[in-house]
């Protein structure tokens, strides 16, 4: 019986090719862009949950109130803390900690500096609470060497190649490290990307280290706790904050503890360095991935029932032989899985020959992602939930046709049935204009992004930071040293310029404003503030623009600049030139307000910056280089550092290049947008082909007669056109509040955006409809210019 199913359901497929083709171009095409997001949404919601017992494991997390203006939050806890815990608390089982190489690990190769990213000091319960694949050494042995590391695949073949790395030292500053294990890279799904780990009990070796993180106010390492199942996590961080406080008096801290599983879509956090996912945009994705799929299945099901007249006398014969209407409805449902398990190995092989560019865009790395079970699980999913939804209605209709109202006259189409394809119609379009209404917005923000004066100019700007060891503490000899860098640098024929100061002006950072006092401020009034130390040629080379007063000179030592919201968030009484203002152990005056420059992305509010000159503090070169000779700037750089800082690799960012890389994740998204909205519009554009088609071939009399009758071809055209550009038009204005709502949410993230105005609602649905009418208008015009007699004689 089966076997006789699949076999008509065969032959009547290929009866009808030019359907049949339509429909699996357009599954093809949906289930691969489907499956593919689906696969990016699982990899998403999967971070760290391969981990044994990961349900039960959580991180602490610190709540630091710094001032009643502002709250830090960060991922890391003091060193001392998980121990005492442990020993006071029995709801924790086991507790492990990492803190990472901030500045990554220099490695000496043979007299070679090399810096090696992504590296940490773990304690020896690291391998016991989470899951490593070791694929050489023993973990054993690593905790017992105090000198000992572990190595990933990738990192030991980087510095080893071919030979065995298992056993063989790497010089880290001025100590030798034993590779005591190799283990496989980390998964992809993994927050833990770290590509060497070292035993804590080395960085602890050094005394002022030691004293350093033992201390209570210290919040240099991550905390994970494996707790017994049922504990009350609410009571668990009061009891932390309670060890904390007793062990530290004046302190503003609270505890709260978050799980593994939900590590990975954290967003407030102030001192990350850990692998993060956007929670909203993984959901906006996966809603994608279902609006995709169905409006692939939607061109099944409208062509199916718009063919089921043809098909009545197929099914009357077939009834009035005996079938019943399980045997037709299992007919239908076999003609349903044929096609979309047609469509689902062609969509395998589309997802094969997609995926490095689908890699490149997400910045996934899926090596074989056909391989796992996971994929396979999806897959499944997608069979059936296609079958299922081409099927259902189209067997379940057909089946239940009378085979006396096709010798009656009646048609197996009702108005019923028509109204239903129309909606299908409109929910395809409505998806279509609201993808390409968001795709609008989303080019728009991300061309306001580009244009935006930032109040400084990136042009021709490279910029290379001293690493602290190099900088020190003495504040009189560092200033002496970077002033005979500059000297030099300024010396070089390649460069135009050079200016110095302690941050990168695309990523400043900033603290609280503990130890600074101005005339009026109230004693408990702390707001948050970037501070920013600059020479007196900074402004003149970034093109800063002054809002009051002047720059530095030469001669100011204590004086201050503030930005415009620093004047007006800490109340200073006007004029602002001229007030005293306290920085820290420094007294001076205000001597000029700059004009607000985004010193972050422009996802983030502009906030206080304060501005001094303290030249100790300016190790960060910013070198603007003559035209045509920025390689030449760059070796003349990298021979300067080599000079003054002799144990560390040369690293250095264009400042353009740094502004772009804060958009990279907005970037990814507005090309996965664009991509999945071309692909919907695809979709749809291939059911209206074939509606239109058939449409015009229901009609082939009545054509044939109005064009006796005088009709022309543009009326033909209007004639056959009118219902679809309706459902278009009705589709868009439906699309309208969705996409309206859907593209504000997403504005929100940013701090600076544009305003949604009604042309792009015009624009959107002009392009949905001119889509349309293209792909009606070429059935339509088929129909028009075919000769009326060969019309009248169809039948």
């Amino acid at each position: 019986m089966l076997k006789n199913y699949f076999k008509t359901a065969w032959r009547s497929l290929w009866k009808h090719p030019k359907t049949t083709i339509i429909n699996l171009l357009g599954l093809t095409i949906g289930i691969a862009a489907s499956v593919l997001i689906a696969m990016w949404v699982q990899n998403e919601y999967s971070f760290d949950r391969y981990h044994k017992d990961a349900d039960r494991i959580h991180r602490i997390t610190a709540v630091l109130k710094l001032s009643p203006q502002e709250t830090w939050v960060w991922e890391t806890s003091p060193f001392n803390l998980s121990e005492t815990a442990k020993k006071q608390i029995p709801e924790i089982e086991q507790v492990t900690r990492v803190t990472t190489a901030y500045d990554g690990l220099l490695i000496d190769m043979d007299g070679k500096k090399l810096k090696q990213e992504n590296c940490a000091y773990v304690d020896e319960q690291w391998f016991k609470m989470f899951s490593y694949d070791v694929v050489e050494g023993s973990v054993a042995s690593f905790n017992k060497n105090t000198y000992g590391m572990i190595l990933t695949e990738s990192t030991a073949k980087k510095y080893f190649g071919k030979a065995d790395a298992l056993g063989k030292t790497l010089k880290v500053d001025s100590n030798n490290y034993k590779v005591e294990a190799i283990i496989k890279d980390n998964p992809a799904n993994s927050s833990f990307q770290f590509n060497i780990l070292v035993t804590n009990a080395a960085r602890l070796a050094d005394p002022k280290q030691k004293k350093n993180d033992l201390s209570w106010g210290n919040y240099t390492y991550q905390t994970y706790l494996k707790l017994k199942p049922g504990t009350d996590l609410k009571k668990l961080g009061k009891q932390l904050t309670g060890i904390q406080k007793a062990n530290q008096e004046s302190t503003g801290t609270n505890y709260s503890l978050i799980g593994l599983k939900d590590i990975h879509f954290e967003s407030d956090q102030q001192n990350s360095s850990l692998q993060h996912g956007n929670a909203k945009m993984v959901k906006v994705f996966a809603i994608l991935a279902i609006l995709l799929m169905v409006t692939a299945c939607i061109n099944y099901v409208n062509l199916t029932t718009a063919r089921a007249s043809i098909r009545s006398k197929e099914v009357s014969v077939r009834k009035i032989v005996g079938a019943g209407k399980g045997h037709l409805f299992g007919q239908f449902m076999a003609e349903s899985f044929i096609v979309t398990a047609l469509a689902l190995v062609a969509a395998v092989a589309v997802i094969e020959l997609s995926m490095p560019a689908f890699n490149s865009i997400t910045d996934k790395h899926f090596t074989q992602p056909l391989a796992g079970a996971i994929a396979w699980i999806i897959l499944a999913s997608a069979l059936f939930l296609c079958t299922a939804l081409n099927g259902l209605y189209p067997a379940f209709m057909l089946s239940s046709f009378k085979p006396m109202n096709v010798f009656r006259g009646k048609s197996l189409l009702n108005i019923k049935d028509a109204g239903i394809r129309k909606t299908l119609v409109v929910i395809q379009f409505s998806i279509s204009v609201v993808l390409i209404i968001s795709t609008l917005v989303i080019y728009m923000q991300m061309r306001f992004l580009s244009n935006t004066d930032l109040g400084y100019t990136k042009s021709h700007i490279f910029v290379f930071t001293l690493p602290w060891k190099v900088m020190g503490f003495d504040r009189a000899k560092t200033a002496t040293m970077l002033s005979a860098m500059r000297n030099e640098l300024n010396q070089q024929s390649s460069i135009a310029n050079v200016t110095q100061a302690s941050q990168n002006i695309v990523e400043m950072r900033g603290g609280n404003s503990g130890g600074f006092d101005w005339d009026g401020r109230d004693p408990k009034f702390e707001p948050p503030m970037v501070v920013l130390s600059a020479d007196e040629n900074f402004s003149a080379m970034m093109k800063l623009k002054m809002k009051e007063g002047r720059w530095f000179n030469k001669s100011d030592q204590h004086n201050v600049i503030l930005n415009e919201t620093a004047a007006q968030v800490f109340g200073l009484r006007k004029p602002y030139i001229g007030q005293r203002f306290v920085n820290r152990d420094d007294t001076g005056t205000v001597v000029g307000v700059v004009k607000d420059f985004h010193y972050l992305s422009l996802h983030d509010k502009i906030g206080p910056v304060m501005i001094d000159s303290h030249k100790g503090n300016q190790g960060s070169f910013y070198i603007q280089t003559r035209a045509g000779n920025t390689p030449q700037a760059l070796e003349a750089a990298k021979l300067v550092w080599e000079k003054y800082v002799r144990d560390e690799p040369f690293v250095f960012s264009f400042t353009d290049d740094k502004y772009n890389a804060l958009y990279r994740d907005d970037q990814r998204i507005s090309t996965l947008i664009t991509l999945f909205a071309g692909i919907a519009i695809l979709v749809s554009s291939l059911g209206l082909l074939g509606l239109a088609a058939f449409a015009a071939q229901q009609r082939i009399k009545e054509i044939g007669i109005r064009k006796v009758l005088g009709a022309s071809v543009s009326n033909i055209v209007t004639l056959l056109s009118t219902d679809f550009v309706k459902m278009v038009v009705i589709a868009s204005v439906l699309a309208f509040p969705v996409a309206w709502w859907a593209m504000d949410k997403w504005l929100q993230d940013f701090a600076y955006r544009i305003d949604i105005t009604w042309w792009v609602f015009a624009v959107g649905a002009s392009a949905a409809l001119i889509i349309a009418l293209i792909t009606v208008g070429i059935e339509a015009v088929r129909s028009a210019v075919v000769n009326p007699v060969k019309s009248l004689r169809s039948e």
